[in-house]
This record gives C-alpha cells, structure tokens and sequence, in this order.
C-alpha cells in the first residue's frame, strides 16, 4: 500500500528535535523556524515535557469520557487561569479542524440560524464543516451540512455590518491572525467594533486562535490586543507541543445538556498530560514575554531589509511578503543554510519557531537570510 499523495515532501526525514534544533537521520542540524505548522511550542523534547508524558505512558491509561478523568479539570483550571477566561468552559477534542466544526455547531445550536460569515484568504480546517478559502483555488469550499456562507474582505465593518443586521448568520468566524492567509492581522479597531455588532444582532463571534493562540502572539491569544472577549475560542497545535489535541473555550451563555457534542479521543490521558505540560512550561519560562521580544526584534530587523515588500504579525507570528515568488530563497534557507521555514501562496515566507526561539538563533537566520536574498 501506498501514502495517499497529498503532500509535497522534502527529501529529509527527521530523526529527533532539541529546543529549536533538529536533526535529520545523518545527523545534520538544521534551526527550527516553522516547528511543524506552528506545533511546536515550548521547544522540541523539553524535559519537563517528556518526563511528563513517560510517567502517563508508564500507567497505560487511555480513557476519554465515560469516566472521571481528574486531568480535563486540571488542564481547564491552568488553562482559564493562563489565558485569563476562568468563567469560561472547555470542550476537548483532537484538532483545530474538530475544535472549528464544533464551534459552529454551537453556534448554530445556540442562535437557530445557519448563516455563517467568515473573511477572504481565511483558513478554519479542512473537515466538512470548517471553512477554508486561500489563494488556491482548488481548495476553496464553503461551509456545508445545512450551513450557509459569506465571504467578507478582512477589516471591512461595513460590508459585515449590513449582513449582520438582517439578523440571520449564527456566527462570525475569524482568526486572531490569519495563517494560511498570509500571516494578516485584523485591526484592533476592527475587531473592537465586529464584536460590538456581533452582540448587537445576537451573533456568535467565534476566534479561531488555532494557530495565532497559546502565546505566539505575545499574549495569550492574538485577540486580546484587542481587548475583546469573543463568544467561542478555538484552539490546538501549540497546545499539545505536537500531541494532537484542542478545544473550544466556552462562553457561560452557553448551556450544556448531555449528547450536545461528542468526542472519542478528546481530552484523552495523554494529551490532557502533554497540554498540561505545556503550560506549566509556558508560565515558568516566560515564553509569552520571550515570543514577544524576540519577535518584536526579528520583525525590527527583517524591516530593514530592503528586498522585502512587506513585515506583518505579531510575536513569533510573522509573513516576510516579497514582490516576488519566494521558493527559491526558501530553498536555499533549507539546503544551503540548515534552516525551515513556512510558506503562504507564492511570495510569502512564514516564520512560526517555538517560542523560545533566542536571540542567537534568531541573529543567525536573520545573518543567513540576508545572504541568500542577496544572492537569489
């Protein structure tokens, strides 16, 4: 049998993770500037993490939700405390792409509606009711299974500011920062007043923090420089520093009863254990601050840089736009320089490192990158 071929892969296979270091099965070293979609959070192999999870392999439990599991009500004590939504509630799953189609389904629960607004180059997942629409047209799909949906230009209020006032969408789905989209940021005043109108028309405001949340940001979630408090919250990839888990973090509005949502493996042993681990890292070690400063430098310095078009993001979030298509220099970074990268369409590099990405490190891409742009 063979792989289904969806992927385009790189001819280098990965033998293990340190930090922001990995190495290949030759043993070459390579710096980890995109950690595996945005996974990796506190570092590959941190010892507190792997320490953690050995002891909860060691027990070979592996129980969801027929039963207690004390360490769903750890995770959602830490977690409401960190991100500063203690009076909201936790619904586990495994995946952002699970975690979005779960968020809509509550919204629509919830509201009666099945009218749903999301914003051009968005991405929420790829299961039959996330919405995804990029630049590539053979993967744009709207929402299905009895959902109806709107596309709006990012930070245009009032283009969705009329559609909201007939009353009739469930929900706005939005990222705290666009991903696949090109690493875009919403304006605050934008977000400030989409929430507003939100309340306003009795519309869900769904923040998919999937992969701007868990601190890469500088802050918790990239909506809170915004200073709103959305209705639903999405999250996964950083939460589990690449065990597969995430969740929806749940208004009080919103009222459970039994057989509402459902799950097989969410909030199993393991992956409450790792995203646990995660966050006692990500208080201990600061990395919040850590995502911001170094972010904040490494976007200084990029802006410097005379060949690129564009710098955007927030903390350790961050599109390197060009006027050009960009897979050559994302090449050499990769063969000649031992660094990875992301990418978003044609002429967009992605920088997503873990969070405790240093300042030697990034001094190096940053030295590295300057080289091959040069020279490409």
């Amino acid at each position: 049998m063979n792989l289904f071929n969806v992927y385009p892969l790189f001819d280098i296979e990965i033998a293990k993770g340190i930090g922001c270091s990995i190495y290949d099965n030759h043993g070459i070293e390579y710096l980890d500037l995109y950690g595996g979609h945005a996974v990796i959070s506190i570092g590959h192999s941190h010892p507190y993490y792997v320490q953690k999870l050995t002891e909860q392999l060691e027990k070979l439990v592996f129980y969801s939700n027929s039963v207690v599991n004390s360490l769903q009500k750890e995770l959602s004590e830490k977690l409401g405390k960190l991100s500063g939504y203690n009076d909201y509630s936790l619904f586990l799953v495994n995946s952002g792409a699970e975690a979005n189609e779960n968020a809509l389904k509550l919204a629509s629960f919830h509201t009666g509606r099945k009218k749903v607004i999301a914003f051009s180059k968005s991405f929420h997942g790829r299961t039959s009711a996330a919405v995804r629409v990029t630049d590539n047209p053979k993967i744009v799909a709207p929402i299905n299974e009895g959902f109806d949906v709107e596309f709006h230009m990012l930070n245009d209020i009032d283009s969705v500011r009329k559609s909201l006032r007939n009353k009739d969408v469930c929900a706005v789905i939005i990222e705290g920062i666009q991903g696949v989209g090109g690493i875009r940021v919403p304006d605050v005043e934008f977000l400030k007043a989409l929430s507003t109108e939100c309340k306003e028309t009795g519309t869900i405001l769904i923040l998919d923090e999937v992969q701007s949340g868990y601190g890469r940001s500088g802050k918790f979630f990239a909506h809170q420089y915004a200073d709103i408090r959305p209705d639903l919250i999405t999250i996964a990839k950083g939460m589990g520093n690449g065990f597969p888990i995430g969740g929806v973090l749940i208004n009080p509005a919103f009222e459970a009863s039994y057989g509402l949502l459902g799950t097989t493996f969410g909030g199993n042993h393991l992956a409450c254990t790792a995203a646990i681990a995660v966050l006692d890292i990500l208080e201990a070690e600061h990395l919040l601050d850590n995502a911001q400063k170094i972010g904040n430098y490494l976007t200084c310095e990029l802006k410097k840089i005379p060949q690129i078009k564009e710098v955007r993001g927030l903390g350790l979030m961050i599109g390197i736009e060009f006027d050009r298509p960009i897979k050559e220099i994302r090449s050499r970074l990769l063969f000649d320089k031992k660094i990875f990268t992301g990418v978003s369409g044609t002429n967009i590099i992605r920088l997503l490192p873990p969070l405790c990405l240093s300042k030697s490190d990034a001094d190096h891409f940053l030295a590295s990158f300057k080289e091959v742009i040069q020279t490409v």
